[in-house]
């Protein structure tokens, strides 16, 4: 479903061969009022490049970057990848922790930084770092206009196949592991996002993004823009009221990100007054992260009169499966899309046995739309099986249409808001309080977060009572962020077991999500 997209092998060509082919055509908006044609976007980011290259940062240069989802963000990710660096995107939400973390496994030497947002001083953060015997990358400062030098720096030419992108996920301690990506496994994702979902298809198209760009959701949507030659409005942040009056005035037709935002959509259009719809132009919802029940998507059919086509995918492959907005509304909200023709899917049981067709099952997929593993081959070596498939953590069934339904998932994650959160991080600094004996952490379903982080503890005799807010005081001293901070607190005499002796969280999440 590519012929109607434009198709090349590198993020770099695909930048030159819009900007030729569509030279005046709006590509980048924002939140306040810039705007950007192709051409311009073109001729900006070779300035960008000059002016990094004036920054010592070249081909095979490792750069770090915490930036805001903002125009300046995609000329400087267009124009490392010009220059042929290998660049590390950090969500701004990241602290010390996560950071220092995700700056030694991608063996940053540079880490751009947006100064002073949202209250957070990141120069201040990137200089208290704590990265043991690594030498200190060096901060650099990118504000709302990207440095500009005058010159054009010709394009690095780099294999399509090489190491350019380490996007991160949380591992099983909590810790960012980096997911080593490529070109081809970018724009095979990308491209299979904005065919499959019928992104740009229709006149008028305009998308919007509103959650940070350094997801790797980021540059799947950068892609399927510059690849369906329609425009991208950005939006720093996701403040409802202020998103749907900018979705109003630049007609935004397809637009998404986790289900925590199409429920603050839903709840939005149920709220206003008057019979007219909340966004008039909107046409589809996509996105993905998280698992999205489906009285969500008959609830936007209802109440925004758009179409939610939910997708499939993660870190390391960031489209597994793409929802086609032309399915009938039953497929739509039972299944997670169809699997991208690019990728080989297969469903086994605990012993790596195909399982019977449409039983649930370990999901294992192959292809160029896999990243090349992890930063630390370890991780790789546990994630990937001995003949290259990689082990999703997911359980699902695949039906005979090609449509996947996950059903579960293997890896003991929480999902909240589309950010994974690894339970044994908050369990192992619960433990460290004086007044807990034993702590579990679990995920259970919430209309508004996905899922809501609880902490079920077992106090120390005679220690008192337990209050939620004392318990995040202290996760918050032992240098958790707040997102990760448990909303919900349950005491119990003493943890109940598996056979293995291992904690049930099975049943924990059954006996509290009553």
């Amino acid at each position: 479903m590519t012929g109607r997209l434009l198709v090349t092998s590198t993020l770099t060509e695909l930048l030159e061969r819009r900007a030729e082919l569509t030279p005046d055509a709006p590509l980048l908006m924002d939140e306040h009022g810039a705007a950007l044609s192709c051409r311009e976007v073109r001729d900006r980011v070779r300035r960008v490049a000059a002016a990094l290259a004036a920054e010592g940062i070249g081909a095979g240069t490792h750069v770090a970057w915490q930036l805001p989802t903002r125009i300046s963000t995609v000329l400087v990710m267009l124009a490392l990848r010009r220059l042929g660096a290998v660049q590390a995107p950090i969500i701004p939400l990241y602290r010390e922790r996560e950071v220092a973390a995700a700056v030694a496994t991608s063996e940053a030497e540079v880490l751009l930084v947006p100064g002073t947002w949202r209250d957070v001083d990141y120069v201040a953060m990137a200089e208290s770092l704590e990265l043991g015997d690594r030498t200190a990358p060096r901060a650099v400062v990118i504000g709302p206009e990207a440095p500009e030098r005058a010159g054009d720096m010709p394009p690095v030419l780099v294999d399509a196949g090489e190491h350019l992108w380490t996007y991160f996920t949380s591992g099983s301690s909590g810790v960012p592991k980096g997911a080593r990506h490529t070109d081809r496994s970018l724009l095979t994702t990308g491209l299979g996002f904005a065919g499959q979902g019928r992104l740009g298809e229709v006149p008028g198209e305009v998308g919007a993004m509103a959650f940070p760009i350094a997801h790797i959701g980021g540059v799947q949507y950068l892609i399927a823009a510059l690849a369906g030659g329609y425009p991208l409005l950005l939006l720093e942040a996701f403040v409802p009221d202020q998103a749907v009056e900018l979705f109003r005035l630049h007609r935004v037709t397809t637009t998404g990100g986790a289900p925590p935002f199409y429920t603050a959509l839903v709840a939005m259009a149920r709220a206003a007054p008057g019979d007219g719809r909340l966004l008039p132009d909107l046409r589809t919802l996509k996105g993905g992260g998280a698992p999205c029940p489906p009285e969500l998507q008959r609830a936007v059919r209802d109440e925004l009169g758009a179409v939610l086509a939910h997708d499939y995918g993660m870190t390391e492959v960031p489209m597994v499966a793409v929802a086609d907005p032309s399915d009938p509304d039953d497929v739509l909200a039972d299944t997670d899309g169809r699997v991208l023709p690019s990728h080989r899917l297969r469903i086994v049981d605990a012993d790596g046995e195909a399982v019977a067709p449409g039983e649930p099952g370990g999901v294992q997929v192959a292809g160029p739309g896999v990243c090349l593993g992890y930063t630390d081959p370890a991780e790789t070596a546990a994630a990937f099986t001995e003949d290259g498939w990689f082990r999703t953590g997911d359980v699902a069934r695949l039906l005979p249409s090609g449509h996947i339904e996950v059903v579960g998932r293997t890896k003991d994650m929480i999902i909240r808001k589309g950010e994974n959160i690894a339970p044994q991080e908050i369990e192992l600094l619960l433990a460290r309080h004086p007044a807990v004996a034993e702590a579990a952490v679990v995920g259970l379903p919430d209309a508004e977060r996905g899922e809501l982080v609880c902490a079920v503890v077992v106090p120390v005799p005679g220690a008192g009572p337990l209050a939620i807010q004392e318990l995040t005081a202290w996760l918050l001293g032992a240098g958790l962020m707040r997102q990760k901070l448990p909303e919900r607190l349950e005491t119990v005499d003493a943890l109940p077991r598996t056979g293995l002796a291992k904690v049930a969280k099975a049943e924990l999440r059954r006996r509290f999500a009553q």
